[in-house]
């Protein structure tokens, strides 16, 4: 299975961040409250960092903002996320195998994947729980080809 199919069974979830043409960017001056409350409203994740909702320039996750609140207290929220995001943002294309992708994210220990063009720009992310269900949805179908062999049908 390839990134493109993760993409499109994302399907039309009418949530942004989810949906697979819709991306949750946030501009790398907002603070981490600001993240907090994105996050929250749009019930995701991640959030990838942008200036320009293009290009992405880093990446924060729920996991980053409470390991920040752990180690620095509340005082910590009014932090530019410039300050804390993870700047090395690990990207993939519509034609890399998502098993792959899979083995990265897992490797990497992160959950969230912008999909890139050529150019760099973005045109959707993918999480590990993207990968697990295409990963899932490639066995079912796998299973199912072998019994239907078996059964003689």
């Amino acid at each position: 299975m390839l990134v493109n199919q993760l993409l499109s069974m994302k399907g039309t979830s009418g949530k942004p961040g989810i949906e697979a043409g819709t991306i949750v960017t946030i501009p790398p001056q907002a603070t981490l409250a600001e993240a907090a409350q994105l996050l929250a409203e749009h019930r995701i994740g991640a959030a990838v960092v942008s200036s320009d909702g293009r290009k992405p320039e880093g990446i924060l996750s729920e996991r980053d903002v409470v390991r920040q609140l752990g180690g620095h207290g509340p005082e910590i929220l009014s932090t530019p996320i410039s300050e804390v995001m993870t700047r090395t943002v690990q990207t993939c294309t519509t034609a890399d195998d998502a098993l792959d992708v899979l083995d990265r994210m897992t490797k990497g220990r992160f959950r969230h994947m912008p999909v890139v063009d050529e150019d760099g720009n973005m045109l959707g992310v993918i999480s590990i729980g993207d990968a697990v269900s295409g990963r899932l949805k490639e066995l079912a179908a796998e299973k199912e080809a072998l019994t239907g062999m078996i059964m003689g049908s």
